[in-house]
């Protein structure tokens, strides 16, 4: 690692932020995708290619970033990041027609695919293993705050503005961004320049792409589309090719061999499946109060809201209690709190208030606050500093799987469930009897993730080079 000075508070800041707003647009086109369908005159389904191409690009990019981060500079890859996503910004606030507009969100999506992971290595790096938490805690924060103001911003936005304004809020924030940046960013990360295999780069691709679009095809059509069979196939096939090459390779692209690691892989397996339910709940609540309750695209965002501060501010606190007393307990508790409040949101009824909705929701996002930096801090404080890219970028991209696996599951349950309940004469409501049960289904993930918390150990990197140390020291002083 540099032993250049450096602020780490400043290149925290700006990392935050990036990684903010790339988050953010993940989810800000939802609500906004119906103005867009009714001026650019196309269908649902390829209305919803804005939010499926977004979540698509970023799973092939994540991978990808663990090579990138080792060939290129901190500053080089921050910089041409945010100056891709600012393109595909503009392009997406001028964009003449849909097609173009989905360029936009292409482009876009291939910056933002690579400041979270880019933002997780550089904090690992920059803070010590003692203050990881808290510094972790923040990125907590973006993750789950971001996407989550993403449909209540578009929501306002559509209903008063044009949703082109959407973009036009980004743009400054991300030109600002980088005018700052180009001063004041520092190289943190180790440079190993790994040779570029193009062949490793086709496979995750087609791997990561394949697995997200079949699964994404698995919730929109069903698990017997030849569409989602096809897909899926060729994304196994493809990732397990991938796999084994990255096992061959002197210098991996993606160094699978993090999961020798004992308490990474436990973690990794409870962020996934935690991210099941955030997703899941997150897609299950607007429809049941949209399309069974007829509140509006509005009204189902201000629920989420409020779940979605509490997270905010719970993350950095969360975070300093990691580093006092390590993940173990506030997984269990956490983990706890969505068990219970999954198994609640599994009777939901005709009558249900908003505000039982949204307290509800809240005391989830509660859980969810000291689960999932915890325990993705946790299972990274474990790997040596070498492995530290190639850990965030598997964190993340494992996390992009569950949340296009958890989607497709989930609503395939829903609606499987509320078709057959339409011959029941008993069941009053199907397709709210269809929500319950994929809640339930939820509540036996979030059960298993308890038992594995367990399992959580306390640790620390297997090597702490002096040099390393040394700059740790030199971090802490600036």
């Amino acid at each position: 690692m540099t032993t250049q000075p450096f602020n780490k508070i400043l290149i925290a800041s700006l990392l935050l932020a990036g990684s903010f707003i790339a988050i953010l647009n993940q989810t800000l086109m939802i609500t906004a995708i119906p103005p867009i369908m009714e001026e650019m005159h196309v269908s649902a389904n390829s209305g919803q290619w804005l939010t499926t191409v977004f979540m698509l690009v970023n799973g092939i990019m994540i991978p990808i970033t663990a090579f990138l981060i080792e060939r290129f500079t901190t500053r080089q890859l921050f910089l041409s990041a945010m100056s891709i996503f600012v393109v595909g910004t503009i392009i997406g606030a001028i964009a003449p027609n849909f097609q173009i507009l989905l360029l936009g969100r292409i482009v876009q999506s291939s910056g933002a695919g690579i400041m979270l992971p880019l933002m997780q290595t550089v904090f690992l790096l920059i803070f010590p293993v003692n203050k990881r938490g808290a510094a972790m805690g923040y990125i907590g924060l973006v993750i789950s705050f971001a996407p989550a103001i993403g449909p209540a911003l578009s929501g306002w936005v559509t209903e008063n503005y044009s949703w082109r304004l959407l973009f036009l809020i980004i743009l400054p924030i991300a030109i600002i961004d980088i005018i700052i940046a180009f001063f004041v960013m520092k190289n943190v990360t180790e440079l190993t320049y790994p040779k570029m295999d193009l062949l490793s780069i086709m496979l995750s691709s087609i791997g990561f792409g394949g697995l997200l679009y079949g699964f994404t095809s698995a919730g929109n059509y069903g698990w017997g589309n030849t569409q989602t069979i096809l897909f899926i196939s060729l994304g196994v096939v493809s990732l397990l090719f991938f796999i084994l090459r990255q096992l061959k390779l002197k210098q991996p692209m993606l160094e699978f061999r993090v999961f020798k690691y004992a308490v990474f892989t436990i973690t990794t397996i409870i962020a996934m499946i935690a991210f099941m339910g955030l997703i899941g709940a997150e897609t299950l609540i607007p429809l049941y109060m949209q399309n069974m309750r007829d509140f509006t695209a509005m009204e189902s965002g201000l629920a989420i809201l409020p779940g979605a501060v509490i997270t905010g501010f719970m993350s950095p606190i969360t975070g300093r209690i990691f580093d006092r007393i390590g993940a173990r307990w506030l997984a269990i508790v956490g983990l706890s709190l969505i068990t219970l409040s999954s198994l609640v949101f599994s009777f939901l009824g005709s009558s249900t208030t908003f505000t039982f909705i949204t307290v509800l929701y809240a005391i989830r996002m509660l859980g969810l606050s000291m689960v999932m930096m915890p325990v993705t801090t946790a299972g990274l404080n474990q790997l040596p500093n070498k492995l530290i890219p190639h850990g965030t970028a598997m964190a993340n991209t494992t996390r992009m799987v569950a949340a296009s696996i958890g989607t497709a599951i989930l609503v395939t349950v829903m609606t499987t469930t509320a078709q057959r309940a339409q011959s029941q004469p008993a069941i009053d409501y199907p397709a709210i009897h269809g929500v319950n049960v994929a809640f339930f289904v939820v509540t036996v993930l979030s059960l298993i993730g308890v038992i594995l918390s367990f399992f959580i150990k306390k640790t620390s990197p297997p090597e702490e080079e002096e040099t390393e140390k040394v700059s740790y020291r030199q971090a802490e002083n600036m």
